[in-house]
């Protein structure tokens, strides 16, 4: 970057922070109302299930369960918060999912299927093709020009597809035991599953990221506007690949992650995780047209799709009812996504 691009992407950066008080806490305002609606909600909504069945929906193993879900989706929602911070989306996430854990576990049980030898190599390679493919969809974004909608859908074909064309459709087993009871089944103090551990230090890491670091402000400043980052000197190309590698890393995680939890590929049992994730983050505040993201309100988001899919179980709603909840739920997030456009822009 020259110094001149380094003067001028500055005074953008001081003309933003300089912006009239009046415009930022009228701003702040109409987030931290989203953001207290949106507990409501979630308040009312632990309510209603608790009323319902107490002893089952408010236990301590349920409880558990509900927040180890959450966590899993929390990690697939913090890579889809960057992406969808510049405007952009991603499709393949539940695909690439799957496809991680497939690669994960045929390489593990390659090497025996024991120790944490195997576990450590295990999550390379599904941190690996979860890389790959998120840098594939970056590529067709920023240098092919193509449509992320398009793009990312895309490769949630060719990942998902590849997944069973490995396993011929059938999930796979044979997960180390080392992993399931050391990772999947394991608890911090006996009381906090390590995926929980595991997905509140990528949550603590990504909302600094955000708000602290020059990879934030620029994911920010090409959502707010990708014409002017370019012209303040932001390789936006390469921001946006960083992102998608960034959302299609975190997917390959949650993918091994989820093998130590189910100890199974689980291909079929993600398909609503991108639409759940993109409810979680658009619900929780961030801009589905770009510009403005938050963290906070992705986790608070998060525990909507979740708590509303315990408490169908739990309740004996058939499972058809639940993605049509999802359904509803990302209609609604992207409503209330408008109205605070449309106050934010008076």
């Amino acid at each position: 970057m020259t110094d001149s691009m380094k003067t001028q992407e500055a005074a953008n950066i001081s003309a933003l922070e300089n912006a009239p008080a009046g415009w930022r806490a009228r701003l702040r305002g109409v987030r931290q109302a989203s953001m207290l609606y949106l507990l409501a909600a979630l308040a009312i909504l632990i309510i209603v299930f608790g009323a319902m069945n107490p002893g089952a929906f408010l236990g301590a193993y349920n409880l558990r369960e509900v927040f180890t879900e959450a966590a899993l989706l929390l990690i697939v929602a913090v890579g889809a918060t960057f992406v969808i911070a510049t405007s952009g989306i991603d499709l393949s996430v539940g695909g690439v999912l799957v496809f991680s854990g497939v690669i994960s576990t045929e390489v593990m049980s390659a090497m025996g299927g024991k120790g944490w030898g195997a576990v450590v190599v295990g999550l390379a390679t599904s941190l690996a093709c979860g890389a790959i493919f998120g840098s594939i969809s970056g590529l067709l974004v920023a240098k092919a020009h193509i449509p992320p909608l398009i793009a990312t859908l895309g490769t949630l074909g060719v990942s998902l597809g590849l997944a069973q064309v490995v396993t011929n459709g059938a999930d796979l087993s044979g997960v180390p035991e080392t992993l399931t009871s050391g990772i999947g089944l394991g608890q911090l103090f006996s009381t906090i599953p390590w995926i929980v551990v595991i997905a509140a230090v990528v949550t603590v890491w990504a909302a600094i990221s955000l708000r602290s670091t020059r990879f934030g402000q620029y994911t920010l400043a090409i959502g707010s506007n990708k014409e002017g980052a370019r012209r303040a000197g932001i390789q936006v190309d390469r921001q946006l690949i960083k992102i998608y590698v960034l959302a299609g890393t975190l997917a390959g995680l949650a993918g091994f992650l989820n093998l130590a939890r189910f100890a199974t590929t689980s291909i079929a049992g993600h398909s609503t995780d991108n639409l759940q994730a993109i409810s979680a983050v658009v619900l929780g505040g961030t801009s589905l047209f770009g510009g403005w993201a938050t963290i906070a309100g992705t986790v608070i988001g998060v525990f909507i799709p979740t708590i509303l899919q315990n408490g169908f179980v739990i309740s004996g709603v058939p499972p058809f009812w639940q993605q049509v909840a999802v359904g509803v739920v990302l209609v609604i997030a992207v409503y209330i996504d408008q109205l605070r456009r449309r106050s934010r822009d008076k």
